[in-house]
């Protein structure tokens, strides 16, 4: 059974902070030395000094980016910069956004999620983690004994729960918060505190299966710090705050719920890639139009994908889609059948690119400009993973390869924050 909380968020006050729109900053994971830079610019308040501290030559175990977070919490606290809501809400988050000229909308509220630690939980992660990535987010919460950023989860709303209850308890209410943030995605939050309300939603998700979207490191380490504090108490009910995990929900079968691809530079590749003959047909496109014209095209009914190397686009498109089982020994069909998997397990291993020299991005035009600024030498690039792909692979109990999926918008940090009350 899925289990689901109000609580009493830590917000911003709007009367210390004017300015709204310059405090809040992207979760941990998508920010850049040069983003973390620009957001410690935008205001002194701006949540990156929580999130994602900068770090320091001179760091020592009393003295470094956790501690110093810690610092600025409890300073904000302090002198009114942040406070705590007075009652226990579900905050309804809306965001409105342009991708590739079409405007979109996604719904979505949060809430706090019971961690359980049983195989058969209903929470179903779809990615493998990084340890160093769980080593920093778990030395942020053992300092600020909080969640700072919400993990992101997907759910089936064929009912359109969370629609029918905005529509009846917020619709034509003044959101809390309204603001848009550097990359223009309008931001809205309302607090649903109204106790049938409350009740009803928590009902309704009581049988729904959670798909974790984004926050895989943060989720593990959440289920890590329970376990922590757990072995201190005397006595553990199961129902201390810490036993939740700050999360943001939102419908699986939306049709704004943007799944982009992540794309996989190569800092070194050989010349010639006859290597790939046989098991791909390449074609030669004449420019990037085209060839993400046709890459999404093939990517409805086959395996394709992009290259961009020595100033040339090329479409690969595979052949052996029948024989995955002589390239890819493990796994399920559908894990098997991943566009990710494929370039894993055949590309990669053709042209013996070793994982060292692959670096993730999400921005297509920046990568060719990264080829054409000489800082690697190939790239290539994906389709987006198909929710359905998602749910069969995570509903299955495996993971898919890291960087799969980049869901997009983020869900901004700052915005609410869970403190454990208990821990204080």
């Amino acid at each position: 059974m899925t289990e689901i909380s109000p609580f009493k968020a830590t917000v911003y006050n709007h009367d210390k902070v004017k300015d709204l729109s310059k405090v809040y900053c992207p979760p941990y994971d998508v920010i850049s030395k040069k983003d973390q830079s620009m957001y410690y610019k935008r205001s002194p308040y701006n949540f990156i000094r929580i999130e994602l501290n900068k770090e320091s030559a001179g760091d020592n175990a009393r003295d470094n980016q956790f501690s110093r977070a810690k610092k600025t919490l409890d300073r904000w606290l302090k002198s009114g910069i942040l406070s705590e809501d007075k009652e226990k809400c579900f905050y309804f988050y809306s965001q409105e956004y342009y991708y590739k000229g079409e405007r979109k909308s996604r719904l979505g509220f949060l809430g706090l999620l019971k961690l359980k630690h049983s195989s058969k939980a209903g929470v179903f992660p779809h990615e493998n983690t990084h340890l160093a990535a769980k080593e920093n987010r778990l030395e942020l919460i053992k300092k600020v004994k909080a969640n700072t950023s919400p993990i992101f989860v997907i759910f089936s709303d064929t009912d359109r729960i969370m629609k029918r209850i905005f529509d009846k308890y917020i619709l034509g209410n003044q959101p809390i918060i309204d603001v848009y943030d550097v990359e223009k995605v309008g931001t809205k939050i309302w607090r649903l505190s109204d106790p049938a309300a409350i009740d009803l939603l928590k009902k309704c998700m009581e049988d729904k299966s959670i798909y974790i979207a984004d926050g895989h490191h943060r989720f593990e380490v959440g289920q890590e710090f329970c376990n922590l504090m757990r072995k201190k108490k005397k006595v553990f009910t199961g129902n201390e705050d810490f036993n939740y995990i700050m999360t943001y929900f939102t419908d699986l079968n939306a049709k704004d719920l943007q799944i982009l691809p992540i794309h996989r530079l190569i800092k070194k590749i050989p010349n010639d890639i006859s290597a790939l003959q046989g098991y791909f047909s390449i074609e030669k496109i004449k420019d990037k139009y085209e060839l993400f014209a046709l890459l999404r095209k093939a990517g409805f009914a086959e395996h394709a994908y992009g290259l961009y190397k020595g100033g040339n686009f090329y479409l690969l498109r595979f052949n052996n889609s029948a024989n995955l089982d002589e390239f890819i020994e493990t796994g399920s069909k559908e894990l098997k059948s991943l566009d990710v998997s494929i370039l894993q397990h055949v590309i990669f291993k053709k042209l013996n690119i070793k994982d060292k020299d692959v670096i993730y991005i999400k921005d297509e035009d920046a990568a060719i400009e990264t080829i054409n600024d000489n800082k690697a030498e190939a790239v290539f690039l994906l389709n987006p993973v198909k929710i359905d792909q998602l749910r069969a692979i995570a509903g299955g109990g495996e993971k898919m390869p890291p960087k799969s999926t980049y869901f997009y918008p983020k869900v901004l940090s700052g915005l609410t924050i869970n403190r454990f009350s208990s821990l204080k």
